[in-house]
């Protein structure tokens, strides 16, 4: 049959009015109720629900199969599916045994400041999502395409299994490792082994590679020269999805609400400083890589390569309120006394 056209060629209105509404509901009853538990769970669910959504409504129109779906179709959103699903089900286990979030302490019961949160998610859910949304659309799909199999697609497919590994395996690795701290009431310990030993963000690096994945095999239609005109471009600019994850989570509200907050607390703290200072220089922020080699990497190459950004970097001198790991409060009369001395943490990237 012929894929069904809803609002406009492309599915991007029905997928927004959905998302927004879904979203709303969900915000009401979570603020109703004041607690987290369906604030990560809405978010997960809604890009099944897109991906669904729009597979069902395609219908496979123009895919040369005689009304059948296409197999890129198919896998691009059954892809969105299974991670999806997967770190919906995960952060929804996670908050059941933890209750709460402490992200939303602020601003639970502020109205605004916590429907602000929602509508952020709102706008995630609908960009991340546009790959999917795009190919199973009717302007994309009457289009004759390549069978599913190129190089983009396998190269594809392979990263996605790269990225799926790293995310769900980093995320099972910190929650074993905090709920043994808990369990045993020691908050000291470093999580510095498996994935962590590789990457002090393996999870980030997961998320990011499994968007570009999608992407990659989403735009294989295009980039093989099959779709033309306009759906050609809409495909293209589809790359906003992984673009926007990785600007997310690089500057917004993964890396930089972990790096230099975390590295503080533990110097403040004296929580272990050391243990922990040693695994910041010996870790890659985001790319995996061995840390043996990458203690000894120039500082350029961390900068450039590795993505080590200063906004990343803690350096006590300037970040910190106090002397020394586990110190008493800096005071203005020794700070020149206290400064001397001491090593920054760019003089430990070199």
């Amino acid at each position: 049959m012929a894929p069904t056209h809803v609002l406009d060629g492309y599915y991007l209105g029905i997928t927004a009015i959905i998302t927004v509404g879904f979203q709303l509901i969900c915000f009401f009853i979570a603020y109703a109720c004041q607690f987290d538990k369906i604030t990560d769970l809405a978010g997960g669910l809604n890009f099944t629900i897109l991906a669904v959504l729009t597979l069902a409504l395609s219908g496979g129109g123009g895919s040369g199969g005689g009304g059948h779906l296409h197999p890129r179709q198919v896998v691009v959103s059954v892809f969105m599916m299974a991670w999806s699903l997967r770190l919906a089900g995960f952060l929804f286990f996670r908050i059941l045994k933890t209750g709460k979030d402490e992200r939303f302490n602020e601003m639970r019961g502020k109205f605004l400041s916590f429907l602000g949160f929602w509508i952020f998610q709102m706008l995630w859910v609908w960009i991340v999502s546009l790959p999917v949304t795009l190919i199973n659309s009717p302007n994309v799909t009457r289009y004759p395409q390549r069978d599913f199999g190129t190089g983009r697609d396998v190269a594809g497919v392979v990263l996605y299994a790269v990225g799926m590994v790293f995310e769900a395996g980093s995320d099972v690795q910190k929650y074993v490792f905090r709920s043994r701290q808990t369990r045993e009431g020691d908050r000291s310990a470093v999580c510095d082994s498996g994935f962590f030993a590789v990457s002090r963000h393996p999870n980030y690096f997961g998320d990011i590679i499994v968007q570009w994945s999608i992407f990659m095999i989403a735009v294989s239609a295009a980039a093989d020269g099959h779709v033309k005109g306009q759906a050609y471009k809409a495909l293209y600019a589809s790359i906003l999805a992984p673009f926007f994850i990785t600007f997310l989570l690089m500057f917004v509200s993964g890396m930089p609400l972990s790096e230099r907050p975390k590295a503080k607390e533990r110097y403040e703290k004296g929580n272990n400083w050391e243990a922990y200072s040693r695994w910041l220089d010996r870790t890659s922020p985001l790319i995996p890589f061995p840390p043996q080699l990458y203690a000894r990497m120039p500082v350029f190459l961390k900068r450039t390569v590795f993505l080590e950004l200063p906004l990343y970097v803690f350096d006590p001198a300037k970040h910190s309120d106090v002397a020394t790991p586990g110190g008493a409060q800096r005071g203005d009369d020794h700070a020149g006394e206290s400064n001397e001395g001491r090593e920054s943490a760019e003089q430990r990237l070199v």
